[in-house]
């Protein structure tokens, strides 16, 4: 058989944990091979050790039937090897070209040559369909722009293999069919992909074969076309999964939050969020339905008192909470999953125990006097990591070492744990594996059967349909439509996403 990347019998240790246990993983030429598993399941780990990040204590890696050592990223690139980071490594006041060339700048007469350069790269853009500008700075262009720019990163460094982390977990609907495009491109050039990933339903779509760990451990290897997704699932999780949540007949209450005439600018200082008006009721999961950047991220961010807002009123309990600083926001009751939990989940220098009493640290019984009482921090963070399945090798481990998704797991704990009377959820299972998901599901709807209120954002509108009471549709920074999840469909709501009335929308189907 004909590989373009063996890895045979690799096993990396770290402190505590066995991340790779003997696992095995073959990709043949010119296929998107998917590599599975949970979070926390060892995945980035074993394509860091291809990638030469990090050396494993045992087994080989053969490239085109070569065994090698690649001992750092540049051996790796130098035998063809590329990786699009889960988080992306861009210089944000840098152009796309001054990114891309970083390291390896073409040079002439002893200066970095960029004109020669963009026309390189706007070679291979065009090669490959990407349509990315190379003079345009990083901060200007969307997040999924980003990832085309990493992508040409590795092509423009000659990579014949590219290792995809979650390439998909921060785009939207339409970023994701333009990626997976750029990826049957890729491979009709020749090149081979392994893409890590959890989400079932873009497996299915895009890839050939794809392997499963489990806890470190290979699990198998399938061909795509013989299998299906309620398999993969179990044996991802190793138990029955069930991809519809089960709830009863919501019972809304009283409002809880009430937004009247809201209006926020973003950071061009353009009105964004226009005269909006939205009310969440006690005993409701209100789920917001809208393409990126039509006014959610600045409506959650003026909830929250991360963003000031222009005029309006937002009011929590009959509390009017407008311009609270996000302390007092928090104070007032209201819970907050970011939806960049980097920037505003976690202090990722900080054991993973600090962070789960980041909204209560001044609190009793984690303080007294203003003296921090550790026993107490470190006790309720062991039973909020027991309680979520964080998986991390003890509360003292850094939050930066944990896995995307189980840095996520933690924020979730934090925030559903202080059982606010508003619970925003801003991408809650962005970067989860379906177990997580199933259970994440459920504690939002536990906290509406409590009688508390949720604001669900999210761009996956299976997730909307499923968790959500209700639907509330922006576009253009204002809720142009609410309805029922039992009474819609995706095609309906998809054109109400894209501006069409609600009449207009049923007209269509």
């Amino acid at each position: 058989m004909d590989y373009a990347i063996e890895m045979l019998n690799i096993r990396k240790e770290f402190p505590g944990i066995v991340a790779n246990d003997d696992i095995t993983i073959q990709v043949k030429k010119q296929e998107i091979h998917a590599l599975l598993g949970e979070n926390g399941a060892g995945k980035s780990t074993l394509m860091n050790v291809l990638f030469g990040l990090y050396q494993p204590e045992k087994g080989e890696i053969r490239v085109e039937g070569k065994k090698v050592n690649i001992t750092d990223p540049n051996i790796a690139n130098d035998l063809g090897i590329g990786m699009v980071h889960q988080h992306f490594m861009l210089v944000d006041t840098y152009t796309v070209t001054q990114n891309i060339i970083l390291g390896s700048e073409p040079t002439k007469f002893g200066k970095v040559n960029l004109k020669h350069a963009e026309q390189e790269i706007q070679a291979l853009s065009d090669r490959y369909g990407l349509n990315v500008d190379p003079t345009a700075k990083i901060r200007d262009i969307s997040v999924g722009m980003q990832q085309r720019v990493e992508i040409l990163k590795t092509l423009y460094r000659g990579a014949n293999v590219l290792i995809l982390d979650e390439p998909t977990a921060v785009l939207t609907p339409q970023e994701i069919k333009e990626l997976i495009d750029i990826m049957n491109s890729l491979v009709a050039e020749g090149k081979s992909i392994i893409l890590i990933t959890h989400k079932l339903k873009e497996i299915m779509q895009v890839c050939d074969r794809c392997t499963v760990i489990r806890k470190g451990k290979g699990i198998d290897t399938l061909n795509v076309k013989d299998t299906n997704v309620n398999e993969l699932a179990s044996l991802m999780v190793g138990r029955e999964i069930s991809f519809k949540t089960e709830k009863k007949e919501a019972i809304p209450q009283e409002n809880v939050l009430s937004i009247t005439n809201l209006n926020v600018q973003d950071i061009r200082r353009v009105n964004i969020v226009k005269g909006l008006n939205l009310d969440v009721r006690a005993g409701e999961i209100v789920g917001i339905a809208g393409i990126d950047g039509n006014g959610q991220t600045e409506l959650v961010e003026a909830i929250t008192g991360l963003r000031k807002a222009q005029s309006g009123s937002i009011k929590v309990s009959n509390k009017d909470i407008t311009n609270f600083k996000p302390r007092k926001v928090t104070e007032s009751g209201i819970g907050h999953i970011p939806q960049d939990r980097h920037k505003y989940g976690l202090v990722l220098d900080f054991a993973i125990g600090d962070n789960m009493v980041l909204q209560t640290y001044y609190q009793k019984p984690f303080s007294k006097n203003k003296i921090l009482n550790f026993k107490e921090i470190y006790k309720k963070a062991n039973e909020l990591i027991e309680e979520y399945d964080v998986r991390t090798p003890s509360e003292y481990t850094k939050a930066s070492a944990l896995s995307g998704g189980n840095q996520q797991k933690a924020i979730i704990a934090r925030e559903v744990d202080r059982s606010p009377d508003l619970l925003i959820a801003a991408q809650p299972t962005r970067g989860l594996d379906v177990g997580a998901i199933e259970f994440i599901h459920n504690k939002l709807i536990e906290e509406r059967d409590k009688g508390k209120a949720v604001l669900l954002i999210s761009f996956e509108l299976d997730e909307i349909f499923d968790v959500s009471d209700r639907i509330a549709v922006m576009f253009d920074g204002q809720i142009v439509a609410n309805v029922k999840p039992d009474e819609t469909d995706e095609h309906e709501l998809g054109l109400l996403m894209a501006g069409s009335n609600k009449d207009e929308a049923g007209e269509t189907q």
